[in-house]
């Protein structure tokens, strides 16, 4: 595309995000992808409200609000679901912390509710019994991200073409150079190629996160809710070590999604059947009859986690023409919308619809020039 107006560098879920919102803006873009497979591939594809922080909060948020605009037009192939999401309690002191999550949620305009345990039973009879009630956030959901990520191109018709091709370096100037010797430019550059992304710019300070999925067989109206421990925010962002967390998704082809567990600086795709079985430990002490439940497929993927647990979006702090869109860890699918809209805004000078101060590269990279 000789006259593109800005390239995307990846077309996984952040990068046809940031294409599809390029191109609402009125630019041609030129999305480039060596169609390797990433994070978008191997995820959950969860929609789920996390408040880790204020900054994560507004950004998950404002994504889920344009994720619930676009639904009614999404192909039945992206699989959305506005299953809500249960974050259980295991104990009266994890009560307590689903009542500290409500209000937190509760002031960013979202809806959710309490359940003692006689409402978390009566809402999912496969939960085991002994545990304390849950947060509901019925405003939550899951989708199929590479069906997403493919619509998102494609919705947008000429504005934005695609090229399969491997960029070998981003020069100084934003030149791109390809592995088959060809060049591309454009005025403004956008790097949404996750953990791949450090191969093109070293000074990136990402960090791989492997994690581990298995889903079963199709048992319809086993589990109604996306259902995840309380325990899952200190296991997935703040724990140093390996670790496993409960979080069980309701697929609509009735098939459970069984996760989750986090490596460190790993970046070997192979499944490792101890690390497996630790999960499906956790999993079953939540959920006793999965271990009856027949397993067809568990596969690995790589997160491209950020020191502070934010997302990089804006502009590079000295590599001229290029912006950034990286460092999702597993919140890629649910905040797509929301990053592109931030980076865009940033990128056509207009009003971000948030403070995207949080998340400026900056913050991580000037120590590093």
């Amino acid at each position: 595309m000789a006259d593109a107006d800005a390239i995307v560098i990846g077309a996984g879920i952040v990068g046809a995000a940031c294409a599809h919102a390029l191109a609402r803006a009125g630019r041609r873009v030129c999305v480039i992808d060596a169609r390797r497979g990433g994070a978008t591939g191997a995820g959950m594809g969860h929609l789920v409200a996390m408040d880790d922080n204020r900054a994560e909060l507004e950004l998950s948020s404002r994504s889920i609000d344009l994720w619930r605009a676009l639904a009614p037009r999404l192909p039945a192939d992206c699989a959305h679901s506005a299953c809500g999401t249960l974050w259980i309690a295991a104990d009266d002191a994890e009560m307590a912390e689903a009542e500290r999550k409500r209000e937190r949620l509760a002031a960013q305009g979202i809806a959710s509710r309490l359940l003692d345990a006689r409402a978390l039973a009566a809402a999912e009879p496969a939960l085991r019994a002994g545990l304390a009630g849950a947060l509901e956030v019925p405003g939550d959901g899951i989708l199929y991200a590479p069906n997403a990520a493919r619509w998102l191109l494609a919705d947008a018709g000429d504005a934005i073409e695609f090229e399969q091709a491997q960029v070998d370096a981003i020069e100084d100037d934003g030149t791109l150079l390809l592995a088959d010797g060809g060049r591309r430019r454009a005025a403004q550059v956008v790097l949404a190629a996750g953990l791949e992304a450090a191969a093109l710019c070293p000074e990136l300070p990402l960090r791989p996160k492997k994690g581990h999925l298995l889903i079963t067989d199709r048992y319809p109206g086993t589990v109604r809710h996306q259902l995840v421990e309380l325990g899952y925010v200190t296991s997935a962002h703040h724990a140093e070590g390996d670790s496993v967390a409960f979080n069980v998704q309701p697929r609509p082809t009735g098939q459970l999604l069984v996760g989750s567990s986090r490596q460190f600086d790993t970046t070997d795709p192979a499944v490792e059947p101890a690390m497996l079985a630790r999960m499906l430990r956790r999993a079953i002490d939540y959920l006793p009859g999965l271990g009856e439940l027949n397993a067809i497929r568990s596969w690995t993927g790589l997160r491209a986690a950020t020191p502070d647990g934010l997302p990089l979006l804006g502009a590079h702090p000295w590599r001229e023409k290029l912006w950034l869109a990286l460092g999702h860890e597993g919140l890629g699918v649910t905040t797509a919308p929301g990053s592109a809209e931030l980076l865009v805004a940033l990128m056509t000078g207009t009003a971000p619809p948030f403070d995207g101060r949080p998340f400026a590269p900056g913050r991580l990279l000037e120590t590093v020039a």
